[in-house]
């Protein structure tokens, strides 16, 4: 839970026991990957916690730290795992169209569908008229258009501040040990599973799809809309989630 950075279950410093159980189960094949995860993590968390202490053995001395024989780090010159992405391009090399994307705030949400399957999507974008349109950039490439395919439906639901851990989740930066639908309250509809604390959802059916930039440009033609009572957005700015105020 950003940006205090305790589990949102059980309220201690995160990665907490369950966490980092979870986070060992996930990279149980890549413990490398995990270093680097947790590292990038890191960087993040030096940011928004003050003071910002210990935080180099609460976020990579345990992982590191298991009898030296559940993986090995290279401490060679050039060869450790940094505290920043050592893959990240440098500001000054990045697109300038990346960079201005990163500009506009864009709100976050779930996109679901029969199987089940979902998956983060912060480019949606609803056209009124007749009928009402829904538009959005999703990954060619993701479970989650296999099954919209499939079904030529799908739901899409708003999320807020609550819905950090579930938006990393479904966006594959969170470990879901028992698959991505385990964890939490779902509502089941016709169009695929919602948060049960959702401000509300949208059942579209599927229109047309093309590629788009990198991305596959979904049309569709909303057909059920059901909202809760008003609740704040969650935002995706400049590589990081917001909140309005």
């Amino acid at each position: 839970m950003r940006p205090a950075w305790r589990c949102r279950g059980c309220g201690a410093q995160w990665p907490c026991q369950p966490a980092r159980l979870a986070l060992l189960v996930e990279y149980r094949h890549d413990r490398t990957a995990l270093l680097v995860y947790l590292g990038g993590l890191m960087a993040e968390a030096g940011e928004q916690l003050a003071p910002a202490t210990g935080l180099h053995e609460r976020f990579l001395g345990w992982a590191r730290a298991r009898g030296g024989t559940m993986f090995h780090v290279n401490h060679e010159p050039g060869a450790e795992i940094h505290h920043t992405d050592p893959f990240a391009m440098p500001a000054g090399q990045r697109s300038p169209v990346r960079r201005l994307r990163g500009r506009l705030a864009a709100p976050v949400t779930l996109w679901t569908a029969p199987g089940p399957a979902g998956l983060t999507v912060s480019s949606t974008l609803v056209a009124e008229g007749e009928p009402d349109r829904l538009l959005g950039l999703i990954d060619p490439e993701s479970d989650l258009w296999t099954a919209v395919e499939e079904a030529g439906r799908f739901a899409v639901a708003p999320l807020g501040p609550p819905h950090r851990q579930l938006a990393d989740r479904f966006a594959g930066l969170f470990p879901s040990p028992g698959g991505l639908f385990a964890v939490g309250s779902w509502t089941d509809t016709p169009y695929g599973p919602v948060p049960s604390d959702a401000g509300g959802w949208a059942g579209c059916r599927l229109d047309n799809a093309r590629e788009y930039g990198w991305g596959l440009l979904v049309e569709a033609t909303i057909e059920a809309v059901d909202l809760a009572e008003e609740t704040a957005p969650l935002l995706h700015y400049r590589g990081r989630y917001r909140e309005l105020g």
